[in-house]
């Protein structure tokens, strides 16, 4: 284990000259400056920095950055995934930039993990709230610098992303940008990131051999860099932070690894540096309209459901109205779908060419035509959203991107990016639904847009009625389909994996199979758990209450019958018990037969649950819940506490 001693082992030094040159202390600095801040003049010499060049401004740089690569990318140590792999190289790139402007950048990293290396795993009770976490420690490293002038963020993926959003919303008298790390691009011939992940269940099924599962999975991440390829919690999040004024113009779904990309870094430290110079801080860029506008370009899209956990938490930390159901429920009603793009369609574009079509930038200009734009709102440029469309309207990039699309693959950017009326005709129908019913009292909700056409009537409404089978874990509900258990027409019921069971797990492991199996589109799912953001289909999740905290889907057995509405037009759905058997019921009768009923014997927490994700469990619910972000409202927190521990000596 210790290995053969060698002689220069032993040639242990223990003393050294230390940095040539002086701090430039003045008289005031040493009678009135924190020791702190005198201390750490001479940890930057210490590190290397010039003496003479320690008056700068310093901006802190922050990312999600995992594993080791050497300097020609090749692998020391892996990372958990590639949308932080790369991110080292933007964060370089912004620090020198600040470096030739005089500036001193200081760095720290706190990595993220991959949803979708942990689906079907322990992993995955640690998805969500590893996001509170991160964002935790990410506002300590940010007041650990207290004499920081800004910050950057720097990230990519479903958890990381919006834990670096959370801490800079926070943030409100700091200047502070957000740069996302791209996308990954899908091979010149296989599949995308998200099919990929169905190998195994399409094996089972007889869909595929083993060679050709083994030659598809090694070339479905293309790149070695950057979130997936699809329109999933990522790129969603990613679209999101410029939506809301946080990026530099088209910085999101940017290819990673490529000169655009990294010119995307030293533009996004100009701009820091220049919002440090006119005073622009946080409260400046996320106000109410940036929210709002983050929704309607998460509506244009057709973005993950994940955000509807995501920007409610991005509210509740810059200190703004959180977005309620009924918010969403008009938003989506009032904006069309534009975006065509992997998973929704109708064409499966890679978002690389989401990118080249113009982005968020183009989306918005359709958005700014329909009036339904807050076109005032600041971004970090200095300037509003509404000068920002003005520039990239005539701007050479945006000719020169469009015109690359076309002439590299052959696609009509106006086909990835549609005006409204082309949209219409094409299909598209608005993003989600929220169906209620004795199944959900407090909601639920759907991509109803993901539904498969083919399963919807010509009213536009899914309609499904079924018995259930009922699942108490996802790893029984996946062994279900692969073993020949779910058939055409079968309601899958997953309970008990909300927060207080998993933390409230994504079960894209299931949704995934369904869709890439022949039968799948004639499965519906209903869940307390949630959803990837690729996931498509008809798959109900979110479902309130969740199972363990009282939730009438808690009270499902096998036979059970359910009636599924989900009118993809209206944007309105129900879910409902409607007997047992043969037996029918309306579904008043039906919520009187589930409130005298036991809890499925089966359902209960799972026991590998770890205390950390219990303790967050706890921490969400009554600061709200999912519906509004599960967030920590710390008041709201302490005065639960105040009156649990006053209850407690009363009984004492």
């Amino acid at each position: 284990m210790m290995g053969e001693d060698k002689e220069e082992w032993f040639a242990v030094k223990t003393h050294a000259q230390g940095p040539a040159g002086s701090l430039p202390l003045t008289s005031e600095m040493l009678m009135n400056s924190p020791s702190g801040e005198l201390f750490g003049l001479s940890q930057n010499v210490g590190m290397g920095w010039t003496p003479s060049k320690l008056n700068g401004h310093q901006y802190l740089l922050l990312s999600t950055q995992g594993g080791i690569r050497k300097e020609d990318g090749s692998a020391v140590a892996l990372g958990y995934h590639t949308g932080h792999w790369e991110v080292g190289l933007l964060m370089q790139a912004a620090a020198e930039e600040i470096t030739r402007s005089g500036g001193i950048p200081f760095a720290g990293y706190v990595s993220d993990p991959c949803d979708g290396r942990t689906q079907g795993t322990e992993g995955m009770f640690d998805s969500l709230p590893y996001r509170n976490d991160a964002s935790i420690v990410f506002k300590r490293l940010i007041r650990s610098l207290p004499t920081r002038r800004g910050v950057m963020g720097v990230a990519t993926c479903d958890k990381g992303l919006p834990a670096m959003m959370m801490a800079l919303a926070e943030m409100h008298e700091l200047p502070c940008i957000i740069v996302p790390g791209g996308v990954t691009l899908p091979p010149t011939e296989g599949e995308d990131a998200g099919k990929i992940q169905t190998i195994g269940a399409r094996y089972a099924n007889g869909e595929m051999t083993l060679e050709e599962a083994a030659d598809l999975g090694c070339r479905a991440c293309a790149t070695p860099g950057g979130g997936c390829q699809f329109l999933g919690t990522a790129a969603t999040s990613q679209v999101v932070a410029e939506a809301m004024g946080m990026t530099v113009p088209h910085a999101a779904l940017a290819p990673s690894g490529q000169p655009i990309w990294s010119e995307m870094a030293r533009q996004s430290a100009r701009a820091l540096m220049l919002m440090d110079n006119k005073g622009i801080h946080m409260k400046h860029i996320l106000t109410d309209a940036a929210i709002h506008n983050a929704m309607i370009v998460h509506a244009a899209f057709g973005g993950s459901t994940n955000l509807l956990l995501h920007i409610p938490a991005f509210a509740h930390a810059a200190g703004l109205t959180t977005p309620t159901v009924q918010e969403w429920i008009r938003i989506n009603r009032t904006v069309p779908r534009l975006v065509s793009v992997l998973p929704n369609g109708p064409d499966y574009h890679p978002t690389v060419r989401v990118f080249l079509a113009g982005g968020v930038q183009e989306v918005m200009l359709h958005l700014r035509r329909l009036g339904v734009l807050e076109e005032q709102a600041l971004t970090v440029t200095g300037e509003t959203i509404g000068s920002v469309l003005d520039w990239w309207e005539q701007s050479e990039r945006r000719r020169r991107m469009r015109s690359r699309l076309l002439a590299q693959d052959g696609i009509d950017p106006d086909d990835v990016i549609m005006n409204p009326q082309k949209a219409h005709e094409r299909g598209l129908t608005s993003t989600i639904t929220f169906p209620i019913g004795n199944l959900a009292p407090e909601g639920s909700v759907i991509k109803s847009t993901a539904i498969d056409p083919s399963v919807v009537s010509e009213d536009g409404v899914y309609r499904h009625m079924g018995k259930a089978k009922v699942f108490t874990s996802e790893k029984d509900a996946i062994a279900a389909i692969k073993q020949g258990g779910i058939e055409a027409g079968d309601i899958m019921v997953l309970i008990g994996r909300g927060p207080s069971g998993t933390g409230m797990e994504e079960t894209y492991q299931l949704t995934s199979a369904l869709k890439h199996l022949p039968f799948g589109k004639r499965v519906s799912l209903i869940t307390d758990a949630r959803f990837s953001g690729v996931s498509t289909g008809a798959c109900i999740g979110h479902v309130g209450p969740e199972a363990l905290v009282g939730g009438p889907i808690g009270k499902l057995r096998d036979g059970d019958m359910i009636d599924i509405k989900i009118d993809r037009i209206r944007l309105e759905g129900s879910i409902h018990f409607i007997g047992h058997g043969e037996m029918l019921l309306t579904p008043e009768e039906g919520a009187k037969v589930l409130a005298a009923r036991d809890p499925n014997p089966k359902l209960a927490a799972d026991p590998r649950l770890p205390d950390d994700t219990r303790l967050w469990a706890a921490l969400q619910s009554v600061s709200g819940g999912t519906w509004a972000g599960s967030v920590y409202d710390v008041e709201r927190i302490l005065a639960v506490l105040e009156a649990g521990k006053k209850a407690l000596n009363k009984v004492e």
